[in-house]
């Protein structure tokens, strides 16, 4: 196994109900790089996320984090590993405070000064979270609660963070911060996992990718090559 490679799918098939959703998909993520998925709606986008997670049964194939095998454990134990999750929309807890949603970031740490110094360096990428600890989180506009779900999955001192359609209902001028953001994330040393319909911005921040279509991997490779592929070309630049 490569020790270069933080996370790998291998000829993973998966099924839901009697459909097959993904069909013999290999991916592989370097360490250090911020890795693409780009696939249109019922792509197979959000059950490869799953798979990953242990949410989903996977028939054949295998799926490795650090050269460990993660194929079918248990979705905590695959999160203690070191991998993130910031999820589709404002997953937030909207009746609790900055501060308390932040903390559940870390949940599965019981070491207070562990847990007090990851504060900071959420703090530095999000000053306005700093501003508003004691605010209900529903009150908060939806740009504040984008930052607090990727400051949430922060705080759980990951060594990969997926990413799954952060750009989903935001106003185009916090798409831009927002992928702005992402960069930065992956420039301070944290892989990243990209899933995303938006191929403009998203081939603009990761280092390669992969195109999903109707479960399988149909195209890959640099972020560059990928944006003259014609299928690509087809799908999102006309």
């Amino acid at each position: 196994m490569d020790n270069n490679i933080q996370l790998e799918l291998k000829n993973v098939t998966t099924v839901y109900g009697n459909n097959k959703m993904l069909l013999d998909v290999s991916i592989k993520i370097p360490k250090g790089e911020c890795v693409c998925l780009l696939g249109n709606n019922g792509s197979g986008k959000s059950t490869l996320i799953k798979s990953i997670l242990g949410l989903v049964k996977i028939i054949e194939g295998k799926i490795f984090f650090q050269g460990e095998d993660i194929t079918g454990e248990k979705t905590y134990k695959i999160i203690r590993q070191g991998i993130s999750i910031v999820p589709e929309g404002k997953r937030i807890f909207p009746k609790m405070n900055v501060l308390d949603n932040l903390r559940m970031g870390a949940y599965k740490d019981t070491d207070k000064k562990e847990i007090e110094k990851r504060y900071e360096p959420v703090f530095q990428i999000f000053p306005r979270l700093k501003e508003r600890l004691t605010q209900v989180a529903g009150t908060m506009s939806g740009g504040e609660q984008s930052m607090l779900v990727i400051g949430r999955g922060l705080m759980s001192n990951p060594q990969l963070m997926i990413f799954d359609e952060p750009s989903f209902g935001l106003a185009p001028v916090l798409v831009q911060e927002t992928f702005n953001i992402i960069k930065r994330i992956n420039d301070s040393g944290i892989t990243v996992f990209l899933v995303e319909q938006n191929a403009h911005m998203t081939l603009k921040v990761s280092h390669r990718g992969f195109f999903l279509q109707k479960g399988q991997i149909i195209a890959s490779g640099t972020s560059d090559k990928l944006k003259d592929v014609e299928i690509i070309k087809k799908a999102y630049f006309g």
